[in-house]
């Protein structure tokens, strides 16, 4: 392999855009967990799994954001120990982000029964590779300081070792390249499943030509297109990168490319919170009801009250996004 580059020189303007976007998303992930322990009846199967994927990106956000903020020099105690946090957390974020894609299809097309022997599965795979991969790398001293050109400002992989590019694969770009694969294909699959129940419905039963399903369905499957979209757009940079430095290309250095790299790999909670909190029309009804006493109309934002004992509606009956669970009998094929 050449002579790695010259270390990348992180400037205070980017460290600060990339110190927000963590704080964003630590933000975002703690609003998910904080739904999921407030409100029992939203707690589903999917929202479950997606609570996993909020512990993992908040750790991940934290460990970058003490990584940013040290913008280390050399490899340290601290480096080390921040380098296998983020790992363990990236990684593991990878993985669950991978196992809802699964557990929807699974549910949505296959029609398979998911107890609990399949969650179970999601946890020594998303919780144990990734813990295992970790701790290799700590123990044979693969973790360490990388002069931000595979990272910005963090610790990952060493940059002495001379198997680094190996060691990248395992900690973090192989899984992320399946994702990019992986997850594309699953939600196009689940797409063109809920497209085609949506047709037998309305061919064997007109009358629901004359309900108000269409705009539902199109927010449903704008979300579907999106999920894949934002994760490859927030991903992209951290790969371009790596592809860069195993050219030895200069551009690694550029400070658009170093931004946009903090930024992807440090906002996916923020990103996943906006998703499915800002967006979801029943999280998003609750949590404004919580914060003030108000009604709200059917887009799930605050209208004028017009009594003071008007109530809220019940956002069971305002959902935008079909729970699998709940509407796999709808969705099946007749």
């Amino acid at each position: 392999m050449p002579r790695p580059l010259p270390p990348t020189e992180l400037y205070a303007a980017e460290r600060a855009v990339v110190l927000a976007s963590c704080l964003l998303s630590c933000l975002g992930s703690s609003l998910l967990l904080c739904t999921h322990a407030l409100w029992p009846e939203l707690r589903t199967r999917p929202r479950q799994l997606l609570l996993y994927l909020s512990l993992a990106d908040l750790l991940s956000a934290l460990s970058y954001f003490y990584g940013v903020l040290q913008d280390f020099d050399r490899t340290s105690w601290d480096c080390v120990l921040q380098g296998a946090l983020s790992t363990f957390s990236n990684t593991s974020s990878f993985f669950w982000t991978m196992a809802i894609a699964l557990y929807l299809y699974l549910t949505i097309v296959r029609g398979s029964s998911t107890g609990a022997g399949l969650l179970c599965c999601f946890h020594a795979v998303s919780w144990g590779v990734p813990l295992c991969i970790t701790v290799a790398a700590v123990a044979l001293k693969k973790i360490g300081y990388d002069a931000s050109n595979v990272s910005v400002g963090w610790c990952w992989v060493n940059l002495d070792a001379e198997d680094r590019v190996l060691w990248m694969l395992l900690t973090g770009k192989v899984w992320e390249i399946l994702a990019y694969v992986t997850l594309p294909v699953l939600y196009i699959l689940i797409k063109k499943h809920i497209n085609r129940a949506h047709a037998a419905l309305s061919e064997y039963r007109p009358i629901l030509s004359r309900t108000p399903l269409q705009p539902r369905t199109s927010i449903a499957d704008k979300k579907l297109i999106l999920i894949p979209v934002i994760f490859i757009i927030l991903r992209i940079w951290s790969t371009v990168r790596f592809i860069l430095t195993l050219c030895n290309s200069p551009v690694v250095q550029n400070s658009v490319l170093v931004v946009l790299h903090g930024i992807g790999n440090t906002f996916q909670g923020g990103a996943n919170c906006i998703m499915f909190v800002l967006c979801t029309r029943v999280v998003r009804a609750r949590l404004l009801s919580s914060l003030c006493c108000c009604r709200y109309d059917d887009s799930g934002w605050p209208s004028p009250r017009s009594s003071s004992n008007r109530q809220c509606p019940d956002p069971a009956e305002s959902e935008n996004v079909p729970d699998p669970e709940r509407t796999k009998p709808l969705l099946s094929s007749t």
